[in-house]
């Protein structure tokens, strides 16, 4: 297959290659996003959907002082929305290696209590379409309690030569279990994998693609839910993660600064984590010595060194997502934790970033968290509201829908499915379900826990 190259956003990346040319379909969507957004900026502004707000906002001083910061947080909302629908639009994944001119591999998949779905993983490595000369994995079980060490090891005998199996006498935490795999990496690229995840055939090629850029020093591959059909929650969580990883992720990648590789799919120069790899492991926070958000804490220590971050839409896996309300709050928790660690870090790492890089970021960054703030204030003053005015209510979740309808626009250009509709049934849930989520997590921060059974 040929590739035709294109000039680059901002010259920041030089490796990436166009998509075929958008069909109909793609521009009438496209269309409709734009059009969208601009109602959004009319409803708003007009007063039609919130005028009690805007009377409100005119009432007292302590109304004014949450009514008015609100609403301009929601002008530049809407603007930082449009300038990511650009970037994404943008974006093009990076040609994928060829398979004679493949790099070395070394693939770290760390496992505790994993039960059957490591053999899977495992089994979906050893399959994939590269090179078996130029592949090693290592699987590490973190001092599992159940039956996961068998699997690890029947998946060995299949693959020998392949397969390097490490086995910890007690549970360490992902960390320690991942360095373990870097420290006795050979490969040029280092590829991280979830053991409750399965990879596309081509997926390692495609993800060892972006290394052919000097300046990229990590890469986050495109995560998709391997249990769709199992429940609501898994179908919800099919199309927030399309969202979350394909249209943020996508978008940061254009200007070389992708926040967080996740664990269930990334790759990292080895040379880049090597040079890094004592701070990631004694990296602490408050006194405490850090465990969990180690996908996003070595993101930022990739960034802090100088190196690029970016996407592959190409490099595709599946992974177990939670059924149930606990274990989705469950891990909920551990990604605010370590994003509120994380964003901290970051706010000092940015200044390091090429000047047109850290603009954009510092302004991301800083609308996007401003939104924790807005948010919980603006939901206390509706709830007095709707005392005195119960049709508030009804303003409230005609914008919650509206707004989650617009998002998932983003979701059917990827995905002609029906199932768009359980992303607004998401924003719902999100909202009455898991909006304690976030305050919880930024107070107990120090917790060290996996958090994944």
């Amino acid at each position: 297959m040929t590739t035709q190259k294109v000039k680059p956003l901002f010259d920041i990346y030089k490796t990436q290659t166009t998509e075929p040319i958008p069909n109909h379909w793609d521009w009438i969507l496209i269309s409709i996003i734009i059009f969208s957004l601009l109602l959004v900026v009319y409803l708003n502004f007009s007063g039609r959907v919130f005028q009690p707000l805007f009377n409100l906002a005119k009432a007292s001083d302590w109304t004014r002082f949450i009514i008015r910061p609100s609403l301009m947080w929601g002008f530049m909302g809407l603007v930082l929305l449009i300038f990511r629908t650009f970037l994404w639009m943008r974006y093009k994944p990076f040609p994928s290696v060829m398979f004679a001119d493949a790099p070395t591999l070394t693939i770290i998949i760390p496992a505790y209590n994993e039960g059957n779905m490591v053999e899977k993983c495992i089994d979906s490595v050893a399959t994939a379409l590269y090179p078996h000369d130029k592949l090693e994995i290592f699987v590490v079980d973190d001092g599992s309690k159940d039956n996961t060490w068998q699997h690890i090891q029947n998946a060995a005998k299949r693959y020998p030569g392949l397969v390097t199996t490490v086995r910890f006498n007690e549970n360490r935490g992902k960390r320690a279990a991942l360095e373990a795999g870097f420290r006795q990496a050979k490969g040029e690229i280092a590829v991280t994998i979830d053991s409750d995840s399965v990879i596309e055939r081509n997926t390692l090629l495609a993800i060892a693609g972006p290394f052919a850029d000097p300046n990229v020093g990590a890469v986050a591959g495109k995560v998709l839910v391997y249990n769709k059909y199992d429940g609501l929650i898994p179908r919800m969580l099919h199309v927030r993660y399309m969202l979350s990883f394909d249209f943020l992720r996508a978008a940061q990648s254009t200007y070389g600064t992708v926040y967080c590789c996740p664990g269930a799919l990334s790759a990292y120069r080895v040379s880049v984590v090597k040079e890094l790899l004592d701070e990631w492991v004694k990296q602490t926070f408050l006194g405490e010595l850090c465990t969990y958000g180690e996908d996003r804490a070595l993101t930022n220590y990739v960034l802090l060194h100088g190196y690029d971050t970016v996407y592959q839409r190409t490099a595709v896996v599946k992974t177990i997502v939670p059924v149930k309300y606990i274990k989705l709050s469950k891990m909920y928790l551990r990604w605010d934790r370590s994003y509120i660690k994380e964003e901290f870090r970051f706010a000092s790492i940015v200044w390091k970033r090429r000047p047109l890089p850290r603009l954009i970021a510092i302004i991301d960054v800083f609308i996007t968290n401003l939104r924790y703030p807005v948010s919980y204030a603006i939901l206390a003053l509706l709830v007095i509201m709707s005392v005195n005015d119960p049709s508030t209510i009804l303003r409230l979740l005609f914008a919650i829908g509206f707004m989650s309808f617009l998002n998932t626009l983003y979701y059917l250009r990827s995905e002609r499915s029906w199932d768009f509709i359980y992303g607004i049934f998401y924003a719902y849930y999100a909202f009455f379900m898991l909006f304690w989520v976030f305050p919880y997590a930024a107070i107990t921060l120090r917790a060290r826990s996996w958090m994944t059974r």
